[in-house]
């Protein structure tokens, strides 16, 4: 084995989750170094953020050139089954803080985030893969494959691993187990849309229900460009009906929604689809000795209300919080002062998930008479204010969601319970 350097702070991983991390640690001071196996730009679904995203974005400065980049910009989301449709203003909420964001093709999002941090002062080395990792000695020690296939080692004081979807540490460590949601797949691509101004509004993200089955939907995500990503969820034997490539049977699920089919009559299909099965993750514990999971390395819900990118960034900066307490002297719980607070909003996202797939949450959705303050709490919920205790779907979400459900059945407005 070759050399062994010294960090800080190492993150393995550059998307959002660990730009942001670099970012907010950079303004602490610390010594940055983040492995990243892939060169970006490179693809990576989940396009839609939410505004609760923002905050974090500020926090960790990078919001200007998020702000400057002209990326889409989004005020809401807009639902659609059969002939109902409903629509939630993310600037008409409960919580406070921003109701506006963007809708990002992810790979510019995902370098400008990086370059951000870089400026900022974080050395990433692209190219460059975790390939074991020792997590027993007094500082975790990393081995990394250069670009070059050169091995190293780099010993640091704490370890963060960003790499979503990879989740390097829950497989290199066996802190992996199974997720106790369904398994779910999806297929998807990025089209020319064309879709005309009176079929749909740009500023927000269509989620479309299938007319016959309510565990089948699909996404419609609009860039400024005039392109779009265009994708669908449902159960892998349901997918599997389809013959054909990813786009082909993308198209032909379509083909049996008539209003998403309008929408997108005059598209241009000219990228390559792609699939993404057993997506949903979790972990046996978010963190231990000088190292902690972010984003989807920890946990993975589900893509419907578009929660992974601003779980990440909560990941990262609670965890930076968690690093800039300890290196100030104090001793740091990371159970109580990580763990705990990053899963309560998990948990409130976690219960949303579920009702929308049980059918309770959507017939909440297209219920008509909501007394207005409970369709701003929900829309708090929906633009990732699901920390917010103050909002009770977010200190009480299961019971108040059976509850609201309950009333949806009733043909007069509620009242907040």
């Amino acid at each position: 084995m070759g050399k062994t350097e010294q960090t800080e702070i190492l993150i393995i991983g550059a998307g959002p989750s660990g730009a942001v991390a670099a970012g907010l640690l950079r303004k602490q001071g610390r010594q940055v170094l983040v492995m990243e196996k892939e060169t970006f730009p490179r693809f990576s679904i989940g396009e839609s953020l939410l505004p609760q995203s923002m905050q974090y974005l500020e926090e960790a400065g990078m919001l200007q050139e998020v702000v400057e980049a002209g990326f889409q910009h989004k005020n809401g989301a807009a639902f659609a089954k059969g002939p109902l449709c409903s629509d939630f203003d993310f600037r008409d909420k409960f919580s406070p803080g921003w109701g506006t964001t963007y809708q990002v093709p992810r790979g510019q999002f995902d370098k400008l985030l990086a370059d951000a941090a870089e400026k900022a002062g974080a050395e990433i080395r692209y190219g460059h893969a975790v390939t074991a990792v020792d997590v027993d000695a007094e500082r975790p020690l990393v081995q990394v494959r250069g670009e070059g296939g050169e091995n190293y080692a780099v010993s640091a004081r704490y370890l963060l691993d960003a790499s979503g979807f990879a989740r390097t540490l829950p497989r290199l460590l066996g802190l992996e187990r199974p997720s106790d949601f369904p398994v779910r797949g999806a297929l998807f691509t990025h089209i020319e849309d064309r879709i005309a101004l009176a079929d749909m509004d740009r500023h927000k993200i269509l989620i479309t229900v299938h007319p016959e089955h309510h565990g089948v939907w699909f996404w419609t995500i609009p860039f400024s460009d005039g392109r779009s990503s265009q994708g669908v969820v449902a159960t892998p034997d349901y997918l599997a009906r389809y013959p054909g490539t990813e786009v082909e049977r993308l198209r032909a699920i379509i083909a049996e929604v008539p209003t998403l089919a309008k929408v997108l009559r005059q598209a241009v299909w000219d990228t390559p689809g792609r699939s993404l099965t057993g997506y949903a993750a979790n972990v046996t514990s978010l963190w231990g000795k000088n190292y902690a999971l972010l984003g989807n390395a920890g946990e993975f819900l589900d893509p419907v209300f578009s929660s992974g990118v601003t779980i990440a960034m909560r990941s990262a900066s609670l965890a930076a919080h968690c690093i800039g307490r300890a290196y100030q002297g104090e001793t740091v719980d990371w159970q109580a002062n990580y763990a705990l607070p990053l899963q309560a909003g998990v948990d409130t996202f976690r219960a949303f998930v579920a009702g929308w797939y049980e059918g309770g949450f959507q017939d909440v959705i297209f219920h008509d008479q909501h007394a207005p303050e409970i369709r701003r709490m929900i829309a708090s919920i929906l633009a990732g204010y699901a920390w917010d205790r103050s909002n009770p779907y977010v200190a009480e979400p299961q019971r108040r969601l059976d509850v609201l459900r309950q009333l949806c059945q009733q043909t007069v407005p509620e009242v907040v319970a």
